[in-house]
Parts: structure tokens; C-alpha cells; sequence
């Protein structure tokens, strides 16, 4: 890594921060047992549960990454008034994450991705969910509840984490967006395709190929590092954004951003190999670390190649997990040293 960053500070520097996290929330609840039989009912093998755990998901795993950096997570989300709504603020809690956000409905379910780990492999996961819109109560009080968090905190940065479940709407974006933008707080997106063309004038986009297709209406998925570099200068253009991070699983993320002498930067930035155990979650901490970044004002590459590394580094332990603070700037020192 070629950069002049002094890391020590850089990393102090989180401790300063404010980020506000607005998205779809979740419990990711998993069972874990073993696996010694294959049952006689169907060709599937039988788990015999010995340990159940509940984690925070989603926007949330927003929270916890912003808050493993050190930095204040502000989240902000809809969740049901249920039994799995009140184990969502009870773990909240236990984060020692504020709640000063949520806002509970009694028209919505707490959405639970329950995961089946056998033998330490993922077995199989089974969603509970609701993926309409607010409505127009709700949004209009959450936008509300948004708009004062705003007014009395100083925020660094802010993310919209977007799972597709309902809670980012056309009204909150149309109403949020030039807000941010009039205050010069920049703004860090994780996509979905239903509200892909609402996310202009934004600082920072992170899709994955599907999203990119899908978000620009391609007949298919771009494959060589020409299609991507055409796709993603398309996205800068159409969308008016500053800076887009293309992730590619294994492969690493591309990095497409208008250069401050007029130019465009389009390059690969490869992953470093490593022992993947499980991706979930890994989008979550490549978006926080990027915001963060944004919020200290860091170039382009720099955001890139930190946040890079930090979604690798969580694809090494199996579950939904933040990233490690103090693994992810050894890592990034040791780096600069070679």
C-alpha cells in the first residue's frame, strides 16, 4: 500500500466520530449443533442443537462495526412491536448501542434470520420478514425522529444500509438526501435494486455485480474488468457520484472515482488471501469503514484499500461478526512497512 497515512492517528480518530446508520435492521439468530445422521423422514441431515444465540444484524452489524472502530454508532431503523422487536432492544442493550432511533410499529414484524450451523457449516437459513414499504404513518414519524437525531448530534457521516425490507422509502431518501448534502455530511450507501435510482448525488456507492446490473438495467452481469470499468463510469455519471466501490467477493473491489484534476480513477484493488470461513456480514463492515473514512476525509484509494481489507478480515470467522480494531491496523501497518 502506497500511502502517507499515519495510522495511529488515523485510528484515534474514530474515537471522534459520529455515524449515523439509517436501514433495515435484523436478529440473526443461530442455532448451533451436530451434525451424525441423515434423517429417515427425507435425504437431509439432522442437527441436534446444543447452543442458540441471537445477534444483531443487518443495519445493525452497521452499528457494531462503527462501534468496533470506536467511533459512535447513531442507528435508526423501524422494527415490529413484537417478541423479537423487545429481544432486538435487549441486545441493543447489552451493545451498549442507543435505541434513541428505533422506532417500534405495531404494523410491522421484527425481521429473523435464523441460521442452522451444524458440524461448523451453514446448513440452511430460514427468514421471517416483511418487505413492504412503511407506511405512511410510520415513515412520516421516522423521517421525523431522523430529522431531530440530526439537529442535536455532529455527525461525521452517514450510511444507508439497504436490505430491501421496507424501511428506506422514496419519500425518506427525497427528504433525507439534500439534507445531508446541504450540511456537507457525506453519504455512504449500501444498495438494493428497488431503490438503486433514488441513490444519487451521493459521496460514496457500494454495489456488488448484481446490484450493478440489475441497478443500471444491463442485459448482463459484467464479468471482465472492461465491463466493469464501463458499468461503474456509467453509475459515476447517471447517479452523480463521487466515488464507487464495486465489490467482487473474492476477487477484491473495483474502485471508479472523478479524480480532483477532472480525471477518473478506475482500478482493481485484489483481496489478500485468506482462509474464508464465512462472507455474511462482510458488506456491513467494507460500508462502515467507508463512512468512517469519508467522515475523516481520506482519498479515494485510501477508503478503498482499508475497507477492502476490513470486509476480508471478517470472512475469516464463521457468523455475522465486526471487524477487530486492533487485527485490522496491525494489518494495515504491517502493510505500509513492507
Amino acid at each position: 500500500m502506497q500511502s502517507d497515512i499515519n495510522f495511529e492517528h488515523l485510528f484515534k480518530s474514530f474515537n471522534t466520530q459520529k455515524v449515523l446508520i439509517i436501514g433495515d435492521v435484523m436478529i440473526d439468530a443461530y442455532l448451533w449443533g451436530k451434525v451424525d445422521r441423515i434423517s429417515p423422514e427425507a435425504p437431509v441431515p439432522v442437527v441436534v442443537v446444543n447452543n442458540r444465540e441471537n445477534r444483531l444484524g443487518g443495519a445493525a452489524n452497521c452499528a457494531l462495526n462503527i462501534q468496533a472502530l470506536g467511533a459512535e454508532p447513531i442507528l435508526c431503523s423501524v422494527i415490529g412491536k413484537d417478541t423479537k422487536g423487545q429481544d432486538f432492544i435487549e441486545l441493543l442493550k447489552d451493545t451498549k448501542i442507543s435505541s434513541i432511533g428505533i422506532l417500534q410499529s405495531k404494523s410491522r414484524s421484527t425481521t429473523t434470520k435464523f441460521r442452522i450451523i451444524g458440524n461448523n457449516m451453514q446448513m440452511l437459513r430460514v427468514d421471517e420478514e416483511m418487505t413492504e414499504n412503511l407506511n405512511d404513518k410510520d415513515n412520516k414519524q421516522f423521517i421525523s425522529q431522523i430529522e431531530k437525531i440530526i439537529a442535536n448530534n455532529n455527525i461525521g457521516s452517514v450510511i444507508f444500509q439497504d436490505y430491501d425490507k421496507g424501511v428506506i422509502t422514496a419519500a425518506l431518501l427525497e427528504k433525507l438526501i439534500p439534507i445531508f448534502n446541504e450540511m456537507n455530511i457525506p453519504i455512504a450507501v449500501d444498495p438494493k435494486k428497488r431503490n438503486f435510482h433514488l441513490y444519487k448525488n451521493v459521496s460514496l456507492l457500494k454495489p456488488n455485480l448484481k446490484e450493478l446490473k440489475e441497478g443500471l438495467n444491463l442485459e448482463s452481469e459484467p464479468s471482465s474488468t472492461e465491463e466493469i470499468c464501463d458499468a461503474v463510469n456509467l453509475l459515476l455519471e447517471k447517479h452523480n457520484v463521487r466515488i464507487a466501490l464495486t465489490t467482487l467477493s473474492e476477487k477484491g473491489v473495483y474502485l471508479s472515482c472523478n479524480s480532483r484534476d477532472g480525471g477518473r480513477i478506475n482500478e482493481l484493488i485484489p483481496a489478500h488471501i485468506r482462509a474464508i470461513a464465512d462472507v455474511s456480514g462482510a458488506g456491513d463492515t467494507v460500508i462502515s469503514t467507508a463512512a468512517l473514512c469519508l467522515a475523516l476525509g481520506l482519498k479515494a484509494y485510501d477508503i478503498a484499500y482499508i475497507s477492502n481489507l476490513a470486509g476480508g478480515l471478517v470472512c475469516e470467522q464463521l457468523g455475522v461478526v465486526p471487524v477487530n480494531k486492533e487485527q485490522l491496523f496491525s494489518e494495515l501497518t504491517s502493510i505500509k512497512s513492507k
